[in-house]
């Protein structure tokens, strides 16, 4: 909708298992996906639990790069996303310009560049949320141990336990820094490109969000919030 076109060719920056890139590729025979990440190990799953899963013609539209996403010489695409907020690995200013730089470079001129981005005054303050999956016999621990508001680097860790078994902890563990959604706007605007668009979630009446993201300029506050901003070259 923001280029008026369907795009096909599709990367998946910090792709981890690159499972977008192969849901990507079941849309139709024209779609294509590139993922790359850093880490050999949910290259590997990837490939185990999603490629396998493919047909040969859709394994052949999916391809994966064992790299540096901030590295020259990636494919360009048409839409690139960086989701699960894994550019929060980048700690300071000068190193997410550097990324933002290299996606913005890798986008043909009429592509969109996608992220998501989450916080809110409760994601500075250390709590331990616990989702019970009742029917899988497990819960899920979203651990948000500590937060710096000097710099805004903040640890956060998720935990798991099986019913019967003792609590796993730390199976996940992210050292981040949590960007604002002004700061990020001022980045994408200044790398070139000329519109930082911001989708909000609506809200369901009931204290939650309602799963519907519209574009949005201005927005009340909000203990927690999860929303997605897109940079248009």
């Amino acid at each position: 909708k923001i280029r008026g076109y369907t795009p096909h060719r599709l990367r998946e920056d910090f792709c981890g298992t690159y499972a977008i890139c192969c849901e990507w590729a079941k849309l139709s025979e024209k779609h294509s996906a590139h993922g790359i990440d850093l880490d050999q190990e949910p290259l590997d799953y990837g490939s185990k639990n999603y490629y396998s899963q493919l047909t040969p013609d859709q394994q052949s539209r999916v391809t994966k790069t064992l790299a540096d996403v901030i590295a020259p010489g990636h494919a360009k695409a048409q839409a690139i996303c960086a989701l699960n907020f894994s550019y929060f690995i980048f700690k300071e200013r000068a190193r997410l310009k550097e990324y933002f730089t290299a996606a913005y470079n890798s986008l043909e001129d009429d592509g969109a560049f996608f992220m998501d981005c989450f916080g809110g005054s409760e994601c500075q303050q250390p709590i331990v949320e616990e989702t019970e999956y009742t029917d899988e016999g497990f819960s899920y621990f979203w651990d948000q141990d500590s937060f710096n508001p000097i710099n805004n680097h903040a640890q956060f860790y998720i935990h798991f336990k099986r019913k019967g078994e003792k609590k796993r902890d730390r199976v996940f563990s992210y050292d981040w820094r949590m960007w604002s959604l002004a700061e990020l706007k001022d980045l994408l605007l200044e790398v070139g490109f000329s519109k930082a668009l911001v989708y909000w979630e609506g809200d369901d009446d009931d204290g939650g969000g309602d799963g519907t993201y519209t574009q949005e300029v201005e927005v009340e506050s909000c203990e927690s919030w999860v929303s997605y901003i897109v940079g248009v070259k």
